[in-house]
């Protein structure tokens, strides 16, 4: 069997962990984000550069979220064939040009996972639709927690958790469906 790979936009920060597990199953993991040297530190990355191997199962490309184009283009440098899985945590100003600049980098029908904010539900209508036609999308809602008495945001750990397991109905040919990790005040669920 290929190697699978898995596009992974806005997974070097609190989905780091997302990535770090689906580099564990043996994907190919392809992150696009500001500061590709930052993905592996900046230290390790220029030992590894002087010895002329970079591990091949993580690879960070330079991206800007208001260049899609380019974004695309660069992604398209780095992968051998289409993307098996895409994880798309970009912010609701820029994911529907960047979802869309990097679609045609999918395999087809390959599932997609969008990953928003609780800032990105509206009253009364809930979570946007999905961006991309013809991938089954799980849509992650990520919001807070109760603790002591008040309340804070979800961790990394907390939040790529959460998206593990939509990635894993992806995976499993799930139907499309929206999660909820933590607690999000104005929620309301679509089917």
């Amino acid at each position: 069997m290929s190697e699978r790979t898995a596009l992974v936009l806005g997974g070097t920060g609190m989905l780091k962990g997302c990535a770090d597990e689906l580099v564990a199953q043996g994907w190919r993991v392809v992150l696009p984000c500001r500061r590709p040297e930052g993905v592996l530190g900046s230290a390790a990355t220029a030992a590894l550069r002087g010895r002329g191997h970079v591990p091949r199962q993580r690879v960070a490309v330079a991206a800007d979220w208001t260049r899609p184009d380019e974004l695309a283009d660069r992604v398209r440098a780095v992968v051998d064939g289409p993307a098996d899985l895409l994880v798309a945590w970009v912010h609701a100003s820029y994911r529907e040009p960047v979802l869309r600049a990097v679609a045609p980098l999918l395999a087809p029908g390959a599932p997609v996972v969008e990953v928003h904010d609780s800032g990105a539900i509206q009253p009364v209508r809930g979570v946007s639709d999905p961006v991309l036609e013809g991938h089954p999308t799980q849509q992650v809602v990520l919001g807070f927690t109760r603790h002591g008495g008040g309340t804070r945001w979800l961790s990394h750990e907390e939040a790529s958790v959460g998206v593990l397991e939509a990635v894993r109905r992806a995976l499993d040919g799930r139907p499309p469906s929206v999660h909820q990790v933590g607690e999000v005040d104005t929620w309301v669920m679509r089917h």
